[in-house]
């Protein structure tokens, strides 16, 4: 058993539990962890975040904003732990990058509003990208949803005639790509799988470029029609008495038969 920290206001406690979580005694998913399998658990923290910035929730924000630091903090540990870099360097980098960015602040530069700062900004950035390699990439926004932004690529390729005469055509690809998917599962690799899974939602979302459905919008309505199903089915088994978590695959199969039909003709 390891002994929890005792200051649970020090941010050097902070890092004392993320090593004993990650540590040899620590718990079976952390240590599991890398910086990749975090992706979505980052995204899926700042948007929790900014649902309960948006609800007014102080208490909510206060957890949330808890949550994306774990993320930070994690993400250090493992780097650490690969003496890769600690979350001191990742500290350093940032105040360095805020000193730099705010010279009104921390230098002799003058402004005179906030169009001053964010022209300043800019060239500060302007400066900072020149000596990076550039990577060509298509005129999309980086930040909108995946799905949304492979429909527009879809839409910029299609300008240098290089895309699919029609739906039917995108269906076999997507096809192909479910049997690449398969081949990829039984490779046991997790990085083909991956892969052939980012090929197909890729495809997916042309095949609804080409039927002129927004995708995005297309998976927000699927996932509210699956949650009002599902707990359609909680509801009528908790009706007929029966435990929900102890129904047999059979009994789910039947309810949600039941519950698609019954939907179907409201």
């Amino acid at each position: 058993m390891v002994k929890p920290p005792t200051d649970l206001k020090a941010f050097t406690s902070l890092l004392e539990v993320m090593k004993a979580l990650r540590g040899p005694d620590g718990c079976p998913w952390d240590k599991e962890q890398t910086h990749r399998t975090l992706v979505p658990y980052a995204i899926e923290e700042a948007f929790e975040l900014a649902e309960a910035i948006e609800a007014g929730d102080e208490a909510e924000t206060i957890s949330e904003l808890g949550d994306v630091l774990l993320q930070v903090v994690l993400h250090a540990e493992i780097a650490r732990q690969e003496k890769r870099f600690d979350v001191y360097d990742v500290i350093a980098t940032l105040n360095e990058k805020m000193v730099r960015r705010h010279p009104h602040v921390f230098g002799d530069v003058a402004v005179s509003g906030i169009d001053d700062v964010w022209a300043n900004w800019k060239k500060i950035k302007d400066v900072e990208k020149a000596g990076k390699e550039k990577v060509e990439a298509f005129d999309i926004p980086k930040n909108l949803p995946a799905l949304t932004r492979s429909s527009k690529i879809g839409s910029k390729t299609k300008g240098y005639r290089f895309d699919w005469e029609n739906a039917e055509q995108v269906l076999m690809k997507v096809e192909e790509e479910i049997a690449e998917l398969k081949e990829a599962i039984r490779s046991g690799k997790m990085d083909e799988k991956e892969h052939e899974l980012g090929d197909i939602l890729f495809s997916v979302a042309q095949v609804a470029r080409h039927l002129k459905i927004e995708p995005e919008q297309a998976l927000r309505v699927a996932n509210q029609r699956f949650e009002k199903r599902f707990f359609k089915m909680k509801e009528i088994a908790e009706a007929q008495g029966k435990n929900f978590s102890n129904l047999s695959s059979d009994e789910l199969e039947s309810l949600w038969k039941q519950v698609k039909l019954a939907l179907a003709k409201r």
